[in-house]
């Protein structure tokens, strides 16, 4: 038996109703989860990674040399989304879209740095649902600032990379750090659709066997799953074509392939969600047409039934008829000839039945 589903918990825009713009008012979805955050600097031959302390976070600036990653977990510490976006010169804007988180996917460019927003899910097969958090990232031209809900490890990867020696991504400039950054969340996607393409693959193959209640269920739960996934793929691949644009040129030229291969990949994204989608709709009609099919059954079942017993019910109604003067009425042996009469009939029925395959199943 599924677990119950949880509720959750969350924050309703109307709170910020009246408020002046840039109010560090939380929306979303509350994911208790302690902020902590992480500093990255590195170079083509340093690297320095560490955990900064509430003295550390009223200390920061941006970099004078080399390059600086910010990872922050947990955007509900409004005063240390304050100190950062003041440390960083971020518009008041862009710290309520951080601290927002039901955001969606968008790219806004400022002066001196671009503000990303982008969607990472991830899908819990055990209860089929889907889950996501708000990735928000501040690309300028020598720091990355990513701010994620929770601590999902999604990013680790690309630490791993930077903490190996003569790294490529140390080479080169905060911009490819935010690139790969980008790749992550899409890859995450890929994550996402697999694994849904293997349920609803199993699911089709129990729908075919013995439809219920339970396998509809499950449907609605996956398309509900491909439902949350399209409402963030869609607007993502407009960010990222925008990206690739490279009007404000926060991107280099040695980057802009690797954006449209993340281009790509969104493209294969929605095309796969589409399948899925397909695949979903037409389970339903399978179920809707098996339902279907097994209603005709039964009807089909209590119609050669009622028509058995219907010569049987005419003749008991015509011995029943008061006359004085019947054939076999007065006869000794008048009730098992109508009996007789009543058997030969179903059984020439039965055999007329089973000759047009109306007692089989088809």
């Amino acid at each position: 038996m599924k677990k119950p589903r949880k509720l959750l918990t969350k924050i309703k825009r109307s709170k910020k109703v009246g408020l002046p713009a840039g109010s560090l008012v939380q929306a979303g979805e509350i994911k208790a989860a302690p902020a902590v955050v992480k500093a990255f600097e590195y170079d083509a031959e340093n690297f320095d990674e560490r955990t900064l302390t509430a003295a550390d976070i009223t200390n920061l600036k941006p970099p004078a040399k080399g390059k600086l990653w910010l990872n922050v977990h947990g955007v509900h510490d409004a005063e240390a989304i304050k100190q950062i976006g003041q440390a960083f010169g971020l518009h008041p804007l862009v710290m309520e879209d951080i601290f927002n988180t039901d955001q969606r996917p968008k790219a806004d460019s400022y002066d001196k740095y671009i503000f990303i927003v982008a969607r990472c899910f991830y899908y819990d097969r055990a209860q089929m649902e889907i889950s996501s958090e708000q990735v928000s990232l501040v690309l300028g031209s020598n720091f990355v600032l990513s701010f994620q809900e929770r601590a999902t490890g999604s990013f680790e990867p690309v630490r791993e990379r930077m903490r190996a020696a003569r790294a490529h991504i140390r080479n080169l400039g905060a911009d490819y750090l935010a690139y790969a950054l980008l790749d992550v969340v899409v890859d995450r996607y890929f994550i996402a659709l697999e694994q849904m393409g293997d349920d609803a693959g199993l699911l089709e193959e129990k729908l075919l066997r013995r439809p219920s209640t339970t396998l509809l269920h499950n449907i609605h739960q996956l398309k509900h799953c491909s439902m949350e996934l399209r409402r963030a793929v869609w607007p993502l691949r407009e960010v990222i074509n925008g990206l690739i644009r490279n009007d404000d040129e926060f991107f280099t030229t040695h980057t802009l392939p690797y954006l449209r291969d993340v281009y790509d990949h969104s493209v294969h994204v929605i095309e796969s969600l589409e399948a899925i989608r397909d695949l979903l709709g037409g389970m339903m009609d399978i179920y809707l047409s098996s339902v279907s099919n097994r209603v005709n059954m039964e009807l089909r079942a209590l119609t050669v039934v009622a028509m058995l017993f219907m010569p049987a019910t005419l003749i008991a109604g015509i011995f029943g008829m008061n006359f004085e003067v019947m054939p076999w009425l007065k006869h000794p042996d008048g009730f098992w000839f109508s009996m007789g009469l009543m058997g030969g009939i179903a059984a020439i029925m039965i055999m007329i039945f089973w000759r047009r395959q109306w007692l089989t199943r088809r």
